[in-house]
């Protein structure tokens, strides 16, 4: 086993206090938005060895048949295929969709032949891989997600509409464009593409309409009566005036997480987190096509033929609770499965399900963690690297606990 040492990424967005009151850490002072546990390359973790500090990429690359296990390292190479994230988001995140493996790959390559650095703003692939996830909440947690039906975002739309004339203010064109456009006989993923492109490609239209209905919906005052989806639009207007996101959400899945619940978003499905604390899961990748709700580069051609404007039930992901107590979290990829294991200071140990390599992280009490190979006390805010050599695992409650319950998330390869 490998302790790790953790890179924390201070996008704005981020929370100032979120990660390091979960770990029992001290905030830094500025916003702490992601902890990445993984060995992307961009910023991967510090493996503690016998011989020093090693990143976990190197670590793995060295000897992936052990670290990762033949059949891990057969299917995926010589690199972790999951990435681990700590996401706090004090700020709502750009409106964002990943490619699938196939896009990444092309993409990647063809901007690595044209000589584009990684580090650019116009550059659109960080890597090959594609990058579905899954968020579980660990507070209570908003986002959006996926496509709502046509006939929802068509009422939602036209309810702007008649926040809009109710102000004294004449209902613009773009708007009208976008509420007949959804209400139309077309095949569905037509009609939300062109409300889509209408939104997006609007230009100065489209910012105008953004800051008339924000100030319209706002003048209906903070009632219990506004649906969710049209406050959302007040208040990201706040934090991104005139953005044609802001009125893109609409037609998304307005979706709020309680503790424990756990969402996927496959490749294709655009969505955004607005707030909240959450374990987030992915294929090891860093690519992201930005579709709003931001300062940052938006290649709307390449945003357009890497979206999958079906539209879809919101995608939870049901937990299997395991006859020995782990609780199990398994979307449909093949990269990954999220396990959380909470243990009572006099309680059984419990096995971890490991298929492969396993990344660990104590966030309440202690553990101790006992293989064939030895054993490795973890405390509160701590995180592991256990290679695929190292099978079975134990989990124990540790006597440094101090009464409290021991808990511990957990991510290896799909089974």
């Amino acid at each position: 086993m490998f302790a790790l040492t953790n890179t924390l990424r201070d996008y704005p967005w981020g929370s100032a206090t979120a990660i390091a009151e979960l770990l029992g850490t001290a905030p830094g002072g500025g916003p702490e938005a992601e902890l990445w546990m993984g060995a992307h390359p961009d910023s991967p973790s510090i493996a503690d060895t016998p011989d020093g500090p090693v990143p976990l990429d190197a670590l793995i690359a060295a000897n992936p048949d052990a670290m990762l296990g033949a059949e891990a390292a057969a299917a995926f190479g010589a690199r972790l295929p999951f990435l681990a994230k700590l996401l706090a988001a004090g700020a709502p995140l750009s409106l964002q969709v990943h490619p699938t493996l196939e896009r990444a790959r092309q993409r990647f390559a063809e901007e690595e032949a044209a000589g584009i650095p990684r580090n650019a703003a116009e550059r659109n692939y960080k890597d090959d891989n594609h990058k579905p996830e899954m968020l579980y909440a660990l507070t209570d947690f908003e986002a959006l997600c996926g496509f709502r039906p046509c006939g929802e975002a068509a009422a939602l739309f036209r309810a702007v509409g008649d926040a809009i004339d109710a102000s004294g203010a004449p209902v613009p064109e773009l708007l009208t464009l976008v509420a007949s456009t959804l209400g139309g006989g077309m095949a569905e993923p037509t009609v939300i593409r062109l409300a889509f492109e209408a939104l997006i490609g609007g230009g100065d239209a489209a910012r105008d309409l953004v800051e008339l209905a924000a100030a319209a919906l706002a003048r209906q005052g903070p009632g219990g009566g506004m649906d969710p989806a049209l406050r959302t639009v007040v208040d990201l207007s706040r934090q991104y005036p005139g953005d044609p996101g802001v009125l893109i959400s609409l037609l998304l899945n307005r979706v709020s997480l309680v503790p424990g619940q756990a969402v996927y978003m496959p490749a294709g499905n655009i969505h955004a987190y607005l707030s909240g604390l959450c374990v987030e899961v992915m294929a090891s990748s860093d690519n992201v096509l930005r579709g709003g709700l931001t300062g940052k580069h938006v290649d709307v051609p390449e945003l357009l033929a890497t979206v999958d404007f079906k539209s879809t039930a919101v995608p939870f992901v049901p937990v299997r609770t395991t006859e020995l107590g782990q609780q199990v979290w398994e979307p449909p990829f093949k990269e990954f499965a999220l396990q959380r294991v909470e243990l009572a200071p006099d309680g059984e140990p419990v096995p971890l399900v490991q298929n492969g390599p396993l990344v660990v992280l104590a966030v309440s009490g202690a553990v101790l963690l006992d293989s064939p190979r030895g054993d490795m006390v973890l405390p509160r805010g701590a995180s592991v690297f256990v290679p695929a050599v190292e099978n079975p695992v134990m989990v124990h409650p540790h006597v440094d606990a101090a009464g409290q319950p021991s808990v511990v998330f957990a991510v290896t390869v799909a089974g």
